[in-house]
């Protein structure tokens, strides 16, 4: 069922990743607003992708193997404000309430090595717990700082806390918050938000501390240990490769909202594209274009379709022609790259939601310019 539902969601992701993607890239003119919603918009949209990559811990049994990288907290912090300020400031305006948020960033702070989708995830929950303890109105303060180490250690903790001064928690909820289950919102709550919160800080060698009372509001304060040195992430070389010119593309699809988006982005790149909705329609699309003496330079297919899956499509294609480029575009790539599962008569797999920059490399990489 975690599958399913992680399919179905990434297809779902993939026309609003896509199509964000290609007016940051090629609309030059966005005003400077337009171009930080649209940068928003992407941002939370990869952070739902990785969200749903972790289901796959329901239905495999493999601890998950983090890549780590340099996160600066600072600039994480000022992300989740403007991530969720519908829900601390124009949610509660519409009843008559102020909720401020503010920030108190230290100079220099050294980045941490992490996922930054993970810390972004836990500091939007603590966000969303603050401003449930401050129906009211109030104050909400997300603080950063560096806490050296004790005598006789020599590293020290990387911080970031998030505060309110709502009613605050008795000394009963606060020992019992961050167990699984546990809520005091009723219905409206799971009891997962602060275990979240405290496996992240677990995955990433970190703690969770808390300070609380009756009326004096609450702190959840995230410890990272400091590294000694932080690697620098690797630059994103999008020249690696010779972006061919012109390509006649054929893409397979049961979902007409991707489909329209895959043809419009690829169009937008100077390709001509035809679309199949179903895989038997796109075995029929890619046989009537060689009898026309169409030569087509890659097929791109989901895999899940009903009747005829993208593997049929994949080998119907390599029993017509060898040597065509079969690119494989699923909602459940993750999975089938873990297990190392990858369709026979596939030459490259891409997941859903796919990124503009992948599309384009693997398109190069695969495939040669077309000639009209």
């Amino acid at each position: 069922m975690a599958s399913g539902i992680a399919h179905d969601i990434n297809n779902a992701l993939s026309p609003a990743a896509l199509y964000t993607e290609s007016l940051l890239q090629t609309e030059s003119d966005l005003s400077q607003r337009t171009r930080e919603y649209l940068e928003t918009i992407q941002r939370a949209v990869e952070d739902v992708g990785h969200t749903v990559g972790r289901m796959s811990d329901f239905y495999r049994q493999r601890e998950p193997q983090l890549t780590l990288v340099p996160v600066h907290l600072n600039h994480l912090v000022l992300q989740v404000i403007n991530l969720t300020r519908a829900r601390w400031s124009d949610m509660p305006l519409q009843r008559g309430v102020v909720i401020e948020a503010k920030t108190d960033l230290a100079d220099d702070l050294p980045a941490i090595m992490g996922v930054e989708s993970e810390i972004r995830e836990a500091l939007i929950n603590l966000i969303l717990n603050a401003v449930d303890a401050v129906p009211n109105g109030g104050v909400l303060t997300l603080r950063t700082k560096v806490e050296n180490g004790a005598a006789g250690l020599e590293h020290g903790h990387v911080q970031v806390e998030v505060a309110d001064n709502g009613a605050g928690m008795d000394d009963e909820t606060r020992r019992r918050c961050l167990e699984p289950f546990f809520t005091t919102k009723g219905e409206r709550g799971t009891g997962l938000g602060l275990a979240m919160v405290y496996g992240v800080a677990q995955r990433h060698g970190g703690d969770v501390e808390i300070e609380s009372a009756r009326g004096r509001g609450t702190v959840v304060r995230l410890s990272f240990p400091m590294p000694t040195t932080v690697a620098c992430a690797p630059d994103v070389v999008e020249s690696a490769y010779i972006a061919p010119a012109r390509l006649r593309l054929l893409v397979v699809d049961d979902d007409p909202l991707l489909l329209k988006s895959l043809r419009d982005t690829l169009e937008a790149e100077g390709h001509v594209v035809m679309t199949a909705n179903g895989g038997q329609a796109g075995i029929d699309a890619f046989r009537a274009a060689r009898e026309r003496g169409e030569i087509i330079a890659a097929v791109i297919t989901d895999l899940g379709m009903p009747y005829v899956d993208g593997r049929r499509v994949a080998g119907a294609v390599k029993d017509l022609s060898p040597s065509t480029p079969v690119i494989l575009l699923t909602g459940w790539g993750q999975r089938l790259l873990s297990e190392d599962d990858i369709p026979p008569h596939v030459d490259r797999m891409l997941s859903k939601p796919p990124k503009l920059r992948e599309l384009r490399e693997t398109s190069a990489r695969c495939c040669q310019p077309q000639k009209s």
